[in-house]
């Protein structure tokens, strides 16, 4: 197997995402990514370009209202998202309503690789080839000569029932049950990016604060010197 490359940096990523989204027509232009998709219609959009039978515009309202917006995000999980087996989470949800920087390229990233994984695996559906026990031999696709009897005539068989191809089928409900577990990763993944995020900031917040205590500290003692 080949090495894997460097991972791409943030600029590149994000300008590989933005020129995946001029891919979509949307109905309004984007000026404003963060506020663009805070009332989650053209992120209903979005799934509905790849797949148009899954996602029913009329039932996402355009809204500046924060209740609304809301709503929209908790349609679009439980109507559309939950079929990519996705789900955003309600923490990432209220800071999308909110247009906070930075939360609506993430929501998209997210989406886009689920909306890239359904595609390849509905393409490895419609790929299948069916194959039968006799492609493998010479003379592709004859069936198997007939044994020969000593004698030199064709030897009769017993009849034998015929060998299916057997696909390995999972019971519906562990079906259900690795979704959900599936859910729950990609959403404690999510999760942990946020936090991940968060603690960035806080990070960045501290550095701040003793850089200005420092500063302050300073200025005191620079006026204690000059009244003395």
């Amino acid at each position: 197997m080949a090495a894997a490359g460097p991972d791409p940096g943030p600029d590149t990523a994000l300008v590989s995402l933005y020129r995946w989204l001029d891919t979509v027509p949307l109905s309004r232009p984007r000026r404003n990514i963060a506020r663009d998709f805070s009332d989650g219609v053209l992120a209903a959009e979005v799934v509905k370009f790849f797949f148009p039978s899954m996602v029913e515009l009329h039932s996402f309202v355009p809204t500046s209202s924060t209740a609304q917006k809301v709503a929209n995000w908790g349609h679009l999980n439980r109507k559309v998202l939950s079929k990519l087996n996705f789900r955003v989470p309600e923490e990432m949800i209220q800071q999308l309503v909110q247009s906070r920087p930075g939360m609506a390229e993430q929501l998209l990233q997210l989406l886009r690789e689920k909306i890239q994984e359904r595609q390849r695996q509905r393409k490895g559906e419609n790929g299948k080839i069916r194959t039968f026990p006799w492609d493998r031999g010479p003379g592709f696709g004859d069936p198997p000569p007939l044994p020969l009897r000593p004698s030199g005539g064709v030897q009769c068989l017993s009849p034998r029932p015929r060998r299916r191809a057997r696909e390995a089928t999972i019971p519906g409900d562990m079906r259900q049950q690795l979704a959900e577990r599936e859910q729950a990763l990609q959403l404690a993944r999510d999760t942990i990016q946020i936090l991940q995020a968060k603690v960035g900031r806080l990070e960045q917040l501290l550095l701040l604060k003793n850089v200005r205590i420092d500063d302050l500290s300073r200025r005191l003692q620079q006026l204690q010197g000059q009244r003395r």
